[in-house]
């Protein structure tokens, strides 16, 4: 049985996680916009749609070990009330030095990923997290919202009352969250900064489930923010068709997300992450064609599956760490946001430097292969297919 009141506050962590996440991709839905008015080049355009990205990775460790610590209620109101600050100051901007600095700083949105998994994890018991956090998971929309909507809004009111519109609607609802959003009764004591993080230093699992996350999130949101660039630069596509194909994209993995937890609840995660990693390896070739057609079917075959396997990597998070979920997914959030930071800035320059992208797509399938055979090494063998005898806890 669910605790009262959890999907009540499912409901409001997954609209928070879709708010922040429309704010932590705003830049990129902008993006083709942006560089026609700053005059970028590629290098330059795809570092101002990863620096976002950049602090709403690394920030995931200290927001989910504050989580744990002091709950998931308190700190995603603070992050969503927050995210009118960098909005505004964006919307004030006019040069590509202030972009930088405020987009980073913008990116802090992308930490509540860490915030939410923790806040939900607590309310549902374990054979139905895979499930709700995959529900949870759906949040991100949100992306899809900023990529096909932000284009649209700029075009009718202006580039900074979009900024201004996204913003106020991320302090909107931190207010609401704030308001009626609870933390599940905790059956233990919160441990310490100390406690939890020694988790990071003796369980060399978490690091395996970061790989893996760097792989199936890192693409999600390389792919996602960088679609709309993509599409303009090698197909010819206004801002507005990029955008909304770029949001299919997105919708598409999002909604594989829970289907994934829903299919790891029956069959185990690590049998999903296998049929994953071997897909992606295989299908991440067709974008490397040069046609629509293919890369239509490999961008939407990559969603899918990326979506499937983020899916399957949180639900061996809490099934192995239950009492340190916040800080692990810190760790693992983390992984996958810098999977999503350094992609585009490659891709940007292998597209000055080779005038193709080609590469790129390649390179995704190969790590592909590599996270497999690290899946069949550190869990399978080691561990076996189904849920671990024990549940790797600190005592």
């Amino acid at each position: 049985m669910n605790n009262p009141g959890a999907n009540k506050n499912l409901a409001l962590a997954t609209i928070a996680f879709a708010v922040s996440f429309a704010v932590w991709g705003l830049i990129s839905g902008l993006a083709p916009l942006l560089t026609a008015e700053l005059e970028l080049s590629a290098t330059a355009a795809s570092i101002m749609i990863a620096i976002p990205v950049l602090l709403g990775s690394v920030g995931r460790i200290p927001v989910g070990l504050i989580t744990d610590r002091f709950g998931g209620r308190r700190v995603f109101s603070i992050l969503l009330i927050f995210g009118i600050i960098p909005a505004a100051a964006l919307a004030l901007s006019d040069d590509y030095s202030a972009f930088l600095f405020w987009g980073f700083w913008l990116g802090l949105a992308g930490t509540s990923f860490a915030v939410g998994v923790g806040f939900v994890s607590r309310w549902f018991p374990p054979e139905k997290q895979g499930m709700a956090l995959g529900v949870f998971g759906v949040g991100n929309v949100g992306q899809s919202v900023a990529v096909f909507f932000g284009p649209v809004l700029a075009r009718e009111i202006g580039i900074s009352w979009t900024f201004l519109i996204f913003g106020a609607a991320s302090t909107i609802w931190g207010i609401v969250f704030a308001i009626w959003a609870r933390d599940a009764q905790r059956k233990a004591a919160p441990k310490t900064f100390q406690e939890n993080i020694r988790v990071l230093r003796t369980e060399p699992l978490s690091w395996v489930l970061s790989l893996f996350y760097f792989l199936t999130f890192g693409g999600f949101v390389a792919l996602g923010i960088y679609m709309p660039t993509l599409l303009k630069s090698i197909f010819g596509f206004s801002p507005e068709e990029a955008g909304a194909r770029a949001a299919g994209f997105v919708v598409l993995a999002t909604a594989s997300r829970p289907v994934g937890g829903w299919l790891s609840d029956r069959i185990g995660g690590q049998r999903l992450l296998v049929v994953v990693f071997v897909g992606i390896a295989v299908i991440a070739w067709l974008m490397a064609l040069p046609t629509i057609s293919l890369f239509t079917v490999g961008a939407l075959g990559s969603a899918a599956l990326l979506g499937l396997g983020n899916g399957g990597v949180f639900k061996l998070v809490p099934q192995y760490f239950p009492l340190q979920t916040g800080t692990v997914t810190g760790l693992v959030g983390a992984a996958g946001g810098i999977g999503g930071f350094f992609p585009p800035i490659v891709m940007g320059v292998l597209r000055d430097l080779t005038g193709s992208y080609t590469f790129g797509f390649v390179f995704m399938g190969i790590f592909s292969l590599g996270c497999c055979w690290v899946l069949w090494q550190a869990i399978i063998k080691g561990v076996g297919l189904g849920p671990p005898k024990e549940v790797r806890v600190e005592t």
